[in-house]
């Protein structure tokens, strides 16, 4: 039974159709609740993921700056390797929250549709304060996500316009030019993983209040 209910919602997955795609969850037991914690729990671990990615593209740059001799080609396709994992891992973050916003949402709306059906006064102001204070751990949370997820686009272009700098450019002279370069891309990127630090933590939180 479980193997054919993941298997159909993986159909409407594809199809894009999210309210049956709840629909079918809770046949099994699983609440948009459950499915916004564990998709929390994604974006955290593709944030950590990034950290990792973007940590090793900075790595790569700062070989190129302090390359002395051998082949400028083999450092060239290291640096644009480490970019386009860094870009794979961006991507895959941006994906990762946008899921957790529809999800999100749809909880959201559901519950405040679901406060209307109760006949005990005391119950429904229970169940509205609950979801108030949701509403506002979610809110710090989204927002701490989508703030280090701006702080990617910087730190990709300024990768991407050295790679192709570099791609064009493969001699000793090039690599002076890019020295300039280090010192503003580490603070990027040391910023960036600060901010997905917190929104790391952020996300800790979140789902321990869920938890409880």
């Amino acid at each position: 039974m479980r193997l054919i209910a993941t298997a159909i919602i993986a159909m409407l997955v594809l199809t894009g159709c999210q309210s049956a795609y709840y629909a079918a969850w809770e046949k099994v037991g699983v609440e948009k609740r459950d499915i916004l914690v564990d998709r929390v729990e994604n974006a955290k671990e593709s944030q950590e993921d990034a950290q990792e990615e973007f940590s090793s593209a900075l790595e790569a740059f700062s070989a190129v700056v302090a390359f002395e001799g051998g082949e400028l080609e083999d450092v060239y396709n290291k640096l644009n390797s480490e970019y386009e994992n860094s870009l794979s891992a961006a991507n895959e973050v941006s994906s990762r929250i946008d899921k957790v916003e529809g999800v999100a949402e749809a909880l959201f709306d559901e519950w405040e549709d679901e406060l209307e059906k109760y006949q005990n006064a005391s119950l429904k102001r229970e169940s509205s304060d609950k979801l108030r204070d949701t509403e506002r751990r979610y809110s710090a949370l989204i927002k701490t996500m989508r703030k280090a997820e701006s702080r990617m686009a910087p730190v990709l272009s300024a990768f991407q316009d050295n790679v192709l700098y570099l791609k064009h450019n493969l001699n000793a002279s090039a690599i002076g030019a890019l020295q300039g370069e280090l010192t503003n891309i580490q603070n990027d990127v040391d910023q960036l993983i600060q901010q997905m630090n917190s929104a790391i933590a952020e996300s800790d939180a979140f789902i321990a209040a869920m938890s409880n």
